[in-house]
């Protein structure tokens, strides 16, 4: 069982590359979430980011951890954009489609982060995109199959794991073009409909 370090929304602003709300910032106390996600949070770009199925990011402590040694930089809760930082459970190691009870939501793992080039700005590190990418540490996205509120020091609990699935660090690979993993993913009752166009611009 893992646990909520912490629940980070993010305001849209203008910056020099363009209108954002990567910038989460830690609120203290329970917040409210719903269908499109955490009371408070927003998102510049609604094409790629939001919506029911990306509705809530999580990101590992542990991950931030390893980034900050690799960076040799401090990393806050919230740097990586995330909405829910936390510790003990392996994010990365989740199945498409397994169940999580996080304080009293229950959400649904959907997809992997796919970098893009505003992270690739707002970390301002050279390469960013690529070796993010490469580091197959992702963090994931959810949807949210029952609402409720979460806040810092709320446990995280796997409540339904799926057999035979593909993990969120696998399905980062299928994104970038693995046929494979994509046969299997889009196979899954439990899938995100952004897989099918995936799979049917790779030909699988």
């Amino acid at each position: 069982m893992g646990i909520v370090v912490s629940v980070n929304v993010g305001r849209v602003r203008d910056v020099e590359w363009g209108p954002s709300a990567i910038d989460k910032r830690p609120v203290a106390g329970p917040v409210a979430i719903n269908e499109l996600g955490l009371d408070g949070d927003e998102q510049a770009d609604r094409r790629n980011h939001g919506g029911p199925d990306q509705a809530v990011y999580a990101y590992a402590r542990e991950d931030l951890d390893h980034f900050e040694g690799e960076l040799g930089r401090e990393l806050r809760d919230g740097r990586f954009g995330e909405n829910l930082t936390l510790r003990g459970v392996d994010v990365n190691g989740a199945l498409l489609g397994e169940r999580w009870r996080v304080g009293g939501a229950l959400l649904e793992v959907r997809s992997p982060r796919v970098p893009c080039g505003k992270f690739k700005a707002w970390l301002d590190e050279r390469g960013w995109v690529k070796r993010f990418a490469a580091e197959g540490r992702p963090g994931a996205y959810f949807r949210v199959l029952e609402t409720g509120t979460i806040g810092a020091g709320d446990s995280v609990e796997i409540v339904d794991r799926p057999d035979g699935g593909v993990t969120v660090a696998e399905s980062l690979r299928a994104y970038y073009g693995d046929r494979e993993l994509l046969r299997r993913i889009v196979a899954l009752e439990r899938r995100s409909a952004k897989w099918d166009a995936v799979a049917e611009h790779y030909g699988a």
